[in-house]
């Protein structure tokens, strides 16, 4: 018993659409862009408030590991207070 139709032919469609994405000519690809706004760049080129807040951080950094540095324990508490209570 056959089971193809006198019509069917046995070719696989998908064939075809890749046949035809390759007979296309590749259009220009687009690339991936990044933009940096001004006010980015005057935040770059103005770097003198990172370096005193770098400055600032390896002071703390050396105090840590010194032994030097000590939390006062009530400006943390009043400050988390004040925190919570205006928000």
């Amino acid at each position: 018993m056959k089971i193809n139709g006198p019509n069917h032919s046995n070719l696989n469609p998908y064939r075809k659409n890749i046949q035809k994405q390759q007979d296309m000519p590749k259009s220009h690809t687009q690339s991936d862009k990044l933009e940096i706004s001004n006010q980015a760049k005057q935040l770059q080129e103005n770097n003198k408030s990172l370096e005193a807040r770098q400055k600032r951080v390896e002071d703390l950094k050396n105090q840590v590991q010194s032994g030097n540095y000590h939390v006062d324990a009530q400006k943390s508490a009043k400050s988390i207070i004040k925190f919570w209570t205006n928000n």
